[in-house]
């Protein structure tokens, strides 16, 4: 198999399918509303055969999550988007509303361990690529992709295509959408899952009363660890700060939340592995839940819960 028809592959033998991503009692318009009209094509996502509803999805996160946490199993769960995609490329592009990485030279040094934890990311967790038919345009041939090389969005082509290069494959098992995470970690499913846990927060930031109210607000209490770490360069630095992290947890933690850009893989495989439990990167719910949304640079799709009777019809 060429590495570079890796997704195609999978979707023409019939393993993987685009599909719209409907997430009973999720209301994006009022974030279609807010951005560009063509953040609409990335309500279409990647689909496993063996999966015909978005909320198939939800359902397999809740497991899992639960499911561990009663086990006292590892889970990493983790994002990859278009900073990610820049990183894997060696590209500084991956700098955007943070400091991802300071260098070229920093990224290829740092390659290595990501694609181990990627290895036992794609084992023992869920990796969630933002896949959708935007950022999988086909190859141009010729003349045509002279022309067109600059309007041709390949980005998760050639991030998965990367994957395939580093014997990390894309299975039923291992795959959920990426708004899946964002959708499960504001819903009430969630938050009965850590009610009374003791949740570890991973963060450059953490506002303990408000991330308590968010909680509250769907009837759940944990207990809420921060543990801090810097703002950028996680993914490149971390193999320097990840024992004086780690050594700040506490050992009996249920549940681990990590906002870390690009540097989320690393942190989730290492924390999920070190203290057997589900390691999940939160990034832009963590700026919800700390009232910090400007930090996001504005609301993300499958964040919104809808209201009232509109809820309440979904649900039927």
């Amino acid at each position: 198999m060429k590495k570079i028809g890796y997704l195609n592959r999978l979707i023409q033998d019939g393993t993987f399918y685009f599909s719209d991503l409907i997430l009973t009692g999720i209301d994006n318009g009022p974030v279609v509303e807010m951005n560009r009209p063509e953040i609409v094509q990335e309500e279409t996502c990647l689909f496993h055969r063996d999966v015909s509803r978005g909320d198939q999805y939800l359902q397999q996160l809740h497991t899992l999550v639960c499911e561990r946490i009663s086990s006292r199993d590892p889970a990493p769960v983790v994002r990859f988007a278009d900073g990610e995609y820049a990183f894997y490329a060696n590209d500084l592009h991956c700098n955007g509303l943070y400091q991802q990485a300071e260098s070229v030279k920093a990224i290829k040094k740092a390659l290595p361990r990501h694609m181990e934890a990627m290895r036992v990311l794609s084992r023992t967790g869920k990796m969630a690529p933002l896949v959708y038919p935007g950022n999988t345009e086909p190859l141009a041939q010729g003349l045509l992709s002279f022309l067109k090389r600059k309007t041709y969005n390949r980005s998760a082509l050639r991030f998965i295509d990367f994957l395939y290069d580093h014997q990390v494959s894309i299975t039923g098992d291992n795959y959920v959408p990426f708004y899946v995470v964002y959708a499960y970690l504001i819903s009430r499913e969630f938050a009965e899952a850590v009610d009374q846990r003791r949740l570890c927060i991973i963060s450059s930031e953490c506002n303990a009363h408000l991330c308590g109210q968010w909680f509250e607000r769907l009837s759940s209490k944990p207990e809420i660890i921060f543990i801090p770490i810097p703002e950028s360069y996680v993914g490149t630095q971390w193999q320097h700060l990840r024992e004086g992290v780690m050594v700040k947890i506490p050992s009996d933690i249920e549940v681990c939340l990590v906002g870390a850009g690009v540097g989320s893989l690393p942190v989730c495989v290492d924390v999920a592995a070190r203290f057997s439990v589900p390691a999940i990167d939160a990034g832009h719910v963590l700026n919800l839940m700390n009232g910090r949304e400007d930090k996001s640079g504005g609301p993300r799709l499958y964040t919104v819960r809808k209201k009232g009777k509109e809820a309440a019809q979904s649900k039927n």
